[in-house]
């Protein structure tokens, strides 16, 4: 059986880790390279970089963090935010990030997930697809979840996966800063439908939550963030509850 994987996320503004509710409302949660070491050395397996304000500008500001980040972990790391061309990519992936995700350039040209898959392989492409329930159907949201559009989760999740995505990213926006648990249902349809891993985001706020995600919802990995920055839920007791509960965690 495979292991489950934590993944805390750092949304990056301005070089600063960032954390709000439902998308808005950010507050300051740290150095994000500083985090990052920490993360690595208590036990997280995986970590995800956002920059969420990503303007052509910040792009030379990330690939200066992701150097900085390389020379002081030694677990894989994703990098995500205004990527837009094979060309970012080879940038990111040079200066030492392990894979990239993208959200809102994919959506608007399907081809570049196709792209960068021939090229770098689908292992280093992760999807990120940020949706909420609009007249109860899961609707794809762009540009950190202020662009509605009339993209299906379930139907874009299939194309992503048949296009060469190695991982999906799913975000809840309804569940996103609410630390009232993941949207298991929903992830727990994606799982049946596609093939590759699904990562659960938004909505962490008690143990039980990843536990639940694991076992309904199905998801291979949980991404949490202001529950890991402000130490409410530290990573190797997360890790030992989901041991006692029969989940398959590294340890």
């Amino acid at each position: 059986m495979l292991t489950k994987r934590i993944i805390p996320c750092l949304d990056i503004k301005n070089g600063r880790t960032v954390k709000g509710v439902n998308f808005v409302n950010l507050i300051d949660a740290g150095d994000p390279v500083a985090l990052a070491k920490t993360y690595a050395e208590v036990g997280a397996d995986e970590l995800v970089f956002l920059d969420i304000s990503a303007t052509q500008e910040g792009r030379k500001t990330m690939r200066e963090m992701v150097l900085k980040v390389a020379e002081q972990v030694n677990i894989p790391f994703t990098v995500g935010g205004g990527i837009s061309s094979v060309e970012d990519v080879d940038i990111l992936l040079k200066s030492g990030a392990d894979k990239i995700s993208v959200n809102s350039s994919v959506v608007k040209r399907p081809e570049l997930i196709n792209e960068l898959s021939q090229k770098f392989g689908s292992q280093c492409v992760v999807v990120a697809i940020d949706a909420k329930q609009v007249d109860g159907k899961w609707k794809v949201h762009l540009a950190g979840g202020t662009i509605p559009t009339e993209l299906d989760l379930f139907g874009w999740a299939k194309e992503v996966e048949q296009r060469g995505a190695g991982e999906i990213l799913f975000t809840s926006m309804d569940n996103d800063g609410t630390k009232t648990g993941f949207a298991n249902k929903a992830l727990a349809k994606l799982s049946q439908l596609v093939n590759i891993p699904i990562i659960a985001s938004g909505g962490a706020g008690r143990v039980d939550h990843f536990i639940d995600t694991f076992k309904e919802g199905k998801s291979d990995a949980a991404l949490a963030a202001s529950v890991f920055h402000f130490g409410e839920i530290p990573i190797p007791e997360l890790k030992q509850e989901l041991k006692n509960n029969n989940i398959e965690v590294r340890l």
